[in-house]
């Protein structure tokens, strides 16, 4: 493990060798996953986001394969968290009408006599941006209401869009893991319902919702590499907020190919490090205070407490990174090399990449790429979750030079 502010620090961890009892994923297996993934089928803007061969890339590094799935044409609005939001409120409602997620779809539920029967419903999250939005556009389709909470120092482009979608939204004088506490407090108070993209006692069956929303993503991706003759990547990197996305995939990835699974990476930006940190420790850590790395949508502190069991007892590592990493990869991929294509990624987008970069680069990660055996072999998947969702700092890191490597 390094310890030092300009490398990425690591935590490796070998789970494939114990034998104590672990976690179920079964909830996040293909066969699951199917049934939510036929619900978003029923919305008009559907389409499968897709998924880059970057040759050159991989050629350049020594890598085998390097596939990188693009989350910025997801549903128009510019990333992946739709998928759970989306769900997550289409499950609660089919809930409250007593039927299966298989018997209904978005239009029954957006249908006038649905929203006569159900009423009036406010949902109400926090969010440092891409979930807010897509927790807004998912109840306005639905003709219900939505109230968003955004952290100290979100940007004010990201809370026009999740206005412009509908709800009502606010900056508030606290970190993320605050407004996820004040989004709890109003609903108690007014009677609404909180979607929120994590877990805490007591508040477990939307963030399961949520995070098996987030499987479609997965699901759309082992399609495509089959497309491509490539039963299943040996690597996989998974950035982590709360970690509900990384655990999504880890348990989708687990459930599908047991020990046979890739090697999977979870990676956070340094200054929200609780997965790092937990791993460490052997249980959860919570980060607090404010989190002023540029990846707005991993600045997450306290741990997602399903993912997190999920993590533990089946994710290979954790890195945990200085910002430049983030902005490098995002330069790579809006400068491609010949022949492959370029890609409008966020900071929280491009992490994996950027870290990808600096491991075959450089002599002082030799012993670590080593270690999880990142070699010419290797066919490794990447999600870049979002696209340019703060368009005047994509503009400061990829015009600029904001962020500079070290």
């Amino acid at each position: 493990m390094y310890k030092n502010q300009n490398l990425i620090e690591y935590h490796l961890v070998d789970v494939r060798n114990n034998k104590e009892p672990k976690v179920d994923i079964n909830y996040l297996s293909e066969k699951e996953i199917e049934k939510i993934r036929n619900f978003h089928k029923s919305f008009s803007q559907y389409t499968e986001t897709p998924l880059h061969r970057l040759d050159n890339l991989a050629k350049h590094y020594g890598i085998k394969n390097i596939f990188l799935k693009d989350e910025s044409y997801r549903f128009g609005l510019n990333a992946f968290k739709v998928l759970g939001g989306s769900y997550a409120i289409g499950k609660y409602l089919a809930d409250k009408l007593g039927l299966d997620i298989t018997e209904v779809n978005f239009e029954y539920l957006k249908s006038p006599e649905i929203k006569k029967k159900l009423g009036e419903i406010t949902f109400v999250t926090a969010t440092d941006g891409n979930h807010g939005r897509g927790v807004a556009w998912a109840a306005s389709q639905l003709g219900q209401k939505s109230v968003v909470y955004m952290p100290r120092g979100s940007s004010q482009i990201r809370l026009d869009n999740i206005r412009k979608e509908g709800a009502e939204a606010s900056i508030i004088d606290g970190n993320y893991d605050d407004a996820v506490r004040l989004s709890d407090e109003m609903a108690r108070k007014h009677g609404w319902v909180v979607v929120q993209d994590t877990a805490w006692e007591g508040y477990e069956d939307i963030p399961t919702w949520i995070m098996q929303g987030y499987g479609t993503l997965i699901d759309e991706a082992m399609e495509q590499l089959a497309l491509e003759k490539v039963d299943k990547p040996t690597h996989v990197f998974l950035q982590a907020g709360v970690g509900s996305f990384a655990g999504a995939v880890q348990g989708y990835l687990t459930a599908k190919f047991g020990e046979d699974r890739p090697i999977t990476i979870v990676v956070e930006p340094d200054d929200a490090n609780c997965l790092y940190r937990s791993a460490l420790r052997g249980q959860i850590e919570i980060v607090d205070g404010d989190m002023p790395t540029i990846m707005a949508g991993l600045a997450c502190g306290e741990p997602n407490t399903i993912s997190y069991e999920i993590l533990k007892d089946y994710s290979d590592g954790y890195f945990s990174c200085p910002d430049y990493v983030a902005a490098r990869g995002m330069r790579i991929l809006a400068s491609p090399l010949k022949g492959d294509p370029q890609v409008k990624s966020g900071e929280s987008g491009a992490v994996g990449i950027g870290v990808i970069s600096l491991l075959m680069e450089r002599d002082e990660y030799r012993d670590l790429r080593q270690e999880i055996a990142l070699n010419e072999d290797s066919i490794v998947l990447v999600i870049s979750t979002e696209g340019d969702t703060d368009p005047q700092k994509y503009i400061d890191i990829v015009w600029d030079g904001d962020c500079a490597s070290i």
